[in-house]
């Protein structure tokens, strides 16, 4: 195989990123017949410290960095992350080359009998490590028990039975991307619970001089998804929140405009604000900001501050 046809594609090792990024590359395989492409898996500092719960490692780009690191000095020509990992600033070197269509971005419960959130017992031990879905959690059931769960998600679904937890909750896409068929208690409504921004899409981060790769990759963008994730970054890069906080977002493309919402929570749930804004799809940079600056102008920033002195130990 000549050089300049083989592509060296970065990845987690787990099994989702993995099946992940397989799929990108038979994606890419069909459109690009003529090239081949080599898996390199890269550990992250997330995928190594899996005795501390994620909001404590602290910084950005937990899942993302070594494979930047890697990207940048050549390693690997393109890099496959689930979109919610990427952090809303990236290292000028690099860019989002693709962003492959959305698969449903929603939260589900899958509870140990088989039951919905409202009909889950009084004081329901349920198992995350996303403080985003603790918030949203805690806002509809107070008496809820949050038990931090980490590990691929796999191993979370083995601990549904070994913690001795009444429920997990997960990510809808994550599930369909290993072909889950196990049972699904309850797809999570919006009104309850909004996904983490990007959720349920995939970054094809590549280096943003390399025009070769750039040219194999953006066969693979989706319009309507880049619209509806960059609107919800945005958002993101305005409240300076990482995937870590409890803020949720969801947007959406409809007649030729994106329809974005989102909630910021405290971490107990006691106080949430949600809001809503839409605009052209020319504008969904702005339409994010202008959300998040409306939000942190009716409390969010107040409640943002406290949830970074809590984490920051002042």
């Amino acid at each position: 195989m000549p050089k300049g046809k083989l592509i060296i594609v970065g990845s987690r090792g787990s099994k989702l990123a993995l099946t992940q990024t397989n799929w990108v590359i038979s994606e890419l395989k069909k459109l690009n017949p003529d090239f081949e492409f080599e898996i390199k898996k890269i550990a992250t500092s997330g995928d190594k410290i899996t005795d501390v719960p994620l909001s404590r490692l602290g910084g950005v780009g937990v899942f993302t960095k070594e494979l930047e690191v890697a990207l940048i000095k050549a390693k690997i020509d393109l890099a496959v992350h689930s979109a919610k990992d990427i952090p809303t600033e990236i290292p000028e070197e690099l860019i989002i080359g693709a962003m492959p269509k959305r698969v449903d971005p929603s939260d589900v419960l899958i509870s140990a009998k088989n039951v919905t959130l409202e009909r889950l017992p009084g004081n329901a031990r349920i198992g995350t490590s996303s403080l985003r879905r603790k918030a949203q959690l805690l806002a509809l059931r107070p008496d809820f028990e949050i038990v931090d769960l980490r590990g691929n998600l796999d191993t979370r679904l083995k601990k549904l039975e070994e913690n001795d937890l009444d429920a997990i909750l997960v990510a809808r896409a994550g599930l369909i991307r290993i072909g889950y068929t196990g049972p699904i208690s309850e797809i999570i409504p919006f009104e309850i619970m909004l996904p983490a921004v990007g959720q349920g899409s995939l970054g094809i981060e590549i280096r943003k001089n390399d025009e070769r790769v750039n040219k194999i990759v953006s066969k693979m963008d989706d319009q309507h998804t880049r619209i509806a994730v960059e609107a919800e970054r945005a958002l993101l890069a305005t409240l300076q929140g990482g995937c870590q906080v409890p803020i949720g977002a969801h947007a959406k493309v409809l007649n030729n405009e994106v329809h974005l919402e989102a909630v910021i929570c405290t971490l107990d749930g006691e106080r949430t604000i949600r809001d809503s804004h839409s605009g052209s799809i020319q504008q969904a940079t702005t339409v994010g900001n202008e959300l998040a600056q409306r939000m942190l102008d009716n409390g969010g920033d107040k409640i943002l501050q406290e949830i970074r002195q809590k984490f920051s130990g002042k």
